[in-house]
């Protein structure tokens, strides 16, 4: 594949994993409504009946006011591990994140799923952009509050990251010592994608022309006083697109996973999200993380080797990469996520 070619599928594969302003709006997804008034559960799996639910809100370091939903085993005594969950990219807690949070709940640790800064429920604005810093943040804040509840044992917390999330994690994990256990399902590096393309097939020229339009967009976007979005998204994703854009669509798109809130069955990023992701790389300092790490992959996903290459660089001695057999990508979303795997690692790390 040509570089030129490459980044364009790229740029469309980021730009169709988002959410309009309009859309945002009309969710009235504002952070500092009272609890009672948005407690209603609208979650794309069911609730269940074993565990008890609540929002909550907490502030990471930057000031933004983070919203999360926090799961309690109804049978639990004294202070109990605790695990912070967020991901993918683009989604919101009431998708993947809420589920892996319910059933890990289930099995007897005390689970917060939370939406990032500037996305769901969250706050932070403008709306619909990320930062590889303040969504590492993110993860430590979700900590903050973790080690601050009564019925949290501060000393066992661990995370989890859900495919672009999953790089977050890692990457929180690094200079956070609090953290004592990580794990990832399906993991992207958001910067490494959105620099490089798939398989890193994307070269220097190509990315100086993208970043070129993407500033010159910053100016656009200035003197019409407001973010502008792409006007496309997963809706437009055809038979012929890539297959993992399909999977994408077959996900958020339809009643398996669709929610009126989350930036991947709305709509796009805004149209300079890419910037940050292009410049300020993650996991730098891969080879300083020694807490445990569980790496957790569908065997025919596209974004495998992610995975594999952290792994490689990770400078833990208790780390494994578990390959989900037949799975792809999205099936780690849902339908194949590795609960027994997930309850083994943290029972064993968060001790």
């Amino acid at each position: 594949m040509k570089a030129k070619s490459a980044f364009s599928a790229l740029t469309l594969a980021i730009f169709m994993l988002g959410v309009s302003p309009m859309i945002y709006a009309q969710n009235a997804t504002n952070p500092n409504l009272p609890v009672s008034q948005v407690s209603e559960w609208d979650k794309v799996f069911k609730q269940s009946n074993k565990v008890e639910h609540k929002k909550v809100t907490f502030k990471n370091r930057y000031g933004i006011t983070l919203v999360g939903d926090l799961y309690l085993p109804k049978k639990r005594d004294g202070k109990l591990p605790a695990i912070a969950i967020s991901g993918p990219y683009g989604a919101v807690k009431e998708q993947s994140s809420g589920l892996h949070a319910q059933t890990l709940a289930e099995r007897g640790f005390v689970t917060l799923a939370f939406d990032g800064s500037f996305t769901g429920e969250s706050g932070g604005e403008v709306r619909d952009i990320s930062s590889p810093d303040i969504n590492t943040e993110d993860f430590s804040a979700a900590v903050d509050f973790l080690g601050t509840q009564a019925f949290v044992d501060r000393d066992k917390i661990g995370i989890l990251g859900i495919c672009g999330w999953g790089g977050f994690a890692l990457n929180a994990a690094i200079s956070d010592t609090r953290i004592k256990a990580v794990a990832t399902t399906t993991m992207y590096d958001m910067t490494r994608v959105t620099a490089k393309g798939y398989n890193d097939s994307v070269d220097e020229n190509a990315r100086f022309e993208a970043k070129k339009n993407l500033n010159l967009q910053r100016w656009t976007d200035f003197e019409q006083g407001k973010t502008t979005y792409p006007a496309n998204g997963l809706s437009q994703v055809k038979d012929s697109d890539a297959l993992f854009l399909r999977e994408y669509k077959d996900y958020y798109r339809s009643s398996r996973g669709f929610h009126q809130r989350s930036l991947n069955s709305n709509g796009a990023w805004s149209n300079t999200n890419a910037l940050a992701m292009m410049s300020d790389k993650i996991l730098t300092y891969a080879n300083e993380l020694k807490t445990p790490i569980l790496m957790a992959h569908g065997e025919i996903a596209h974004s495998r080797y992610f995975s594999e290459d952290a792994f490689k660089a990770i400078g833990s001695k208790n780390k494994e990469l578990f390959i989900v057999k037949g799975a792809n990508h999205t099936d780690l979303y849902d339908k194949k996520i590795p609960f027994d795997k997930l309850e083994e690692f943290f029972k064993a790390n968060l001790k």
